[in-house]
C-alpha cells in the first residue's frame, strides 16, 4: 500500500493511503483514525486538535504552536505502518427499513427502465445488498455507503433537484447513500428511510460511522409512516435497527 503525506496548510496534513473507493484503504483510514484516538486518550500526540477520516485518507489538524509536521509525523510512523497492513473491522451491523413507494421513490421506474429490468427487480438488487459506510460528509451524518452491485451503477442524474426530502435513499456511481436532511441532491432516489442519521442531542450525534455494514428492508408505505410516528412519540428508538452480531443492542424492529 502506497502511503503519501500531504501538507494542508500550516495546520494541517493529509495521508493518503491510495486513490480509489476500497475497502482495504478504508481499513487503513479507520485503524489509524483509531489508533490515533487511544492516543490521544493515553495523553499523546501533544497539539493534535481532531482528524477528518475520508474514503482514502485521514486529515490531521494540529496547532502549529503547539506541534509541528515533522515532530508529528515522527509520532504517526509506528501507528502508520500497523494501519496499512490492518484487516477491515467487522463494524455495526444495521438493517434499516426502506419504503420504495410512490413519492417515496420518484426515480424508481426511470432507474428500472434505464437498466432494462423491472422495478421489483432494482428493488431486490438494491435491498439484498449489505452497504459498508466509507465515510460521512456532505451534510452532517450523510453516509457514503459501497459497493452498489455492478447492474445498478448509473451517472448522477443530468439535471440535480434543488430540494431532496430528508431521508430519501439514493444511488449514483458505486454508491448509496441517504440524505439525513432536505437539501439540493443530484442522485437518484429509489426510496425513504424513516430512521434519523443525525441528532444534535445524542451523545454521538451521526447514528452510522464508517465501517459499519448497512442492509435495507423494505417497507410498505403504511409500516413507514407507522415508524416515523412511534420515532415522533418516542415508542422507537433509532438504535433499534442497530442488529445484535456481537453484543450490540437488538433491534426491536425487522423493519415493520
Amino acid at each position: 500500500m502506497s502511503v503519501s503525506i500531504l501538507d494542508a496548510g500550516d495546520a494541517a496534513l493529509t495521508i493518503e493511503f491510495g486513490d480509489a473507493i476500497d475497502r482495504g484503504l478504508l481499513a487503513a483510514v479507520n485503524a489509524l483514525d483509531a489508533a490515533i484516538a487511544r492516543r490521544q486518550a493515553e495523553g499523546g500526540l501533544a497539539g493534535l486538535i481532531e482528524t477528518m477520516p475520508t474514503f482514502r485518507s485521514l486529515t490531521l489538524f494540529y496547532d502549529p504552536l503547539a506541534t509541528g509536521r515533522e515532530a508529528l509525523l515522527a509520532e504517526l510512523q509506528p501507528l502508520l505502518a500497523a494501519a496499512a497492513h490492518a484487516a477491515p473491522a467487522p463494524g455495526r451491523h444495521w438493517r434499516l427499513p426502506v419504503c420504495y413507494e410512490g413519492e417515496a421513490a420518484p426515480d424508481l421506474a426511470e432507474v428500472a427502465r434505464t437498466l432494462e429490468i423491472t422495478e421489483a427487480e432494482l428493488v431486490a438488487l438494491h435491498s439484498g445488498t449489505e452497504y459498508r459506510v466509507y465515510m460521512l460528509g456532505f451534510l452532517p451524518g450523510f453516509p457514503f455507503m459501497g459497493d452498489l452491485p455492478e447492474k445498478l451503477r448509473l451517472p448522477r442524474r443530468a439535471t440535480p433537484r434543488v430540494r431532496v426530502p430528508k431521508g430519501s435513499v439514493a444511488i449514483a456511481t458505486g454508491l448509496t447513500a441517504i440524505y439525513p436532511w432536505e437539501s439540493p441532491g443530484g442522485w437518484h432516489l429509489l426510496g425513504r428511510c424513516p430512521v434519523p442519521l443525525f441528532d444534535a442531542r445524542r451523545d454521538s450525534p451521526a447514528l452510522l460511522a464508517a465501517g459499519d455494514r448497512v442492509r435495507f428492508v423494505p417497507v410498505g408505505a403504511d409500516d413507514c409512516r407507522a415508524i416515523e410516528a412511534g420515532l415522533r412519540r418516542g415508542e422507537l428508538d433509532p438504535l433499534d435497527w442497530l442488529h445484535a452480531d456481537a453484543g450490540d443492542r437488538v433491534m426491536a424492529q425487522d423493519g415493520a
